[in-house]
């Protein structure tokens, strides 16, 4: 079984144990300096789109639909990129690193929640599934 993802704010400090350090945000976070980050990989690509971060505005009675919204973003997404986090994730422990406040949703819950699911679904196409 691959290592836990774990989720932690941006702005707490990096731990040894947070392994991989992986910036999920489209955008930098305000005001981290990137020395202080310990930021080990940014997939900002597989990020919800700025169309529905904006839409989404953190406002929790639009969170069901922001999931089903961001889960179908990364079902169409480049499956290189997805395939490289996989392996990160396969590879030794990680830390998705988020900016949001809210640490109950947000988007690296949905990314996590994504991937896990990968692990015991069916392939994505019909041809061999980077996250199989």
């Amino acid at each position: 079984m691959p290592p836990r993802i774990h989720l932690k704010r941006a702005y707490l400090p990096p731990e040894q144990e947070d392994g991989a350090r992986i910036l999920v945000e489209r955008l930098w976070p305000r005001g981290l300096r990137k020395t202080e980050a310990g930021i080990d990989a940014w997939f900002k690509e597989l990020a919800p789109s700025p169309d529905l971060r904006r839409w989404y505005a953190h406002r929790p009675e639009r969170w069901t639909q922001f999931r089903r919204l961001y889960r179908s973003e990364l079902q169409a997404a480049d499956p290189t990129r997805l395939a490289e986090l996989v392996e990160l994730c396969k590879t030794r422990p990680v830390t998705f690193v988020y900016a949001a406040r809210d640490e109950a949703r947000n988007g690296a819950v949905v990314l996590r929640e994504f991937l896990q699911d990968q692990r015991t679904s069916p392939p994505l196409t019909s041809t061999t599934s980077p996250l199989t």
